[in-house]
């Protein structure tokens, strides 16, 4: 499973999650079942490239998406391809995949997207 995270300079797990997740700098992918982790820059027209984030996080084969928090239109967008999408995650990319896998974070959902940024109702439990 393919588990994207947007991440702030270079990427990779010692990295920050970007609170921003369409102008994140990178997004680092982390295969839960391999344990690779690959760095996928950002080149969407959101830094002034082409095509949207979602658009790159589809063709790199994402399943779930950790993040701070999102607005429901991306919320939408990732669903719409099969992408479930957690918020609430904080601090480094590993501490967001360690927050994911012991159920603190949350999917995103109309309850808990735009105002509040990432906290709502629906815990993620594995």
């Amino acid at each position: 499973m393919k588990i994207a995270i947007p991440s702030t300079e270079k990427g990779a797990l010692e990295d920050d999650v970007d609170l921003h997740f369409g102008k994140a700098a990178t997004y680092t992918i982390y295969d839960s079942e391999t344990e690779e982790v690959e760095v996928m820059e950002n080149t969407s027209v959101h830094v002034g490239g082409k095509g949207f984030p979602h658009e790159l996080l589809v063709k790199a084969g994402v399943d779930i998406v950790l993040c701070s928090g999102v607005g429901q239109k991306i919320v939408d967008l990732l669903n719409k391809n099969d992408i479930d999408i957690f918020v609430g995650a904080d601090g480094t990319v590993q501490e967001a995949i360690d927050s994911w896998r012991s159920g603190k974070l949350y999917r995103a959902g109309s309850v808990n997207v735009n105002k509040d940024r990432g906290f709502g109702l629906t815990q993620h439990s594995l």
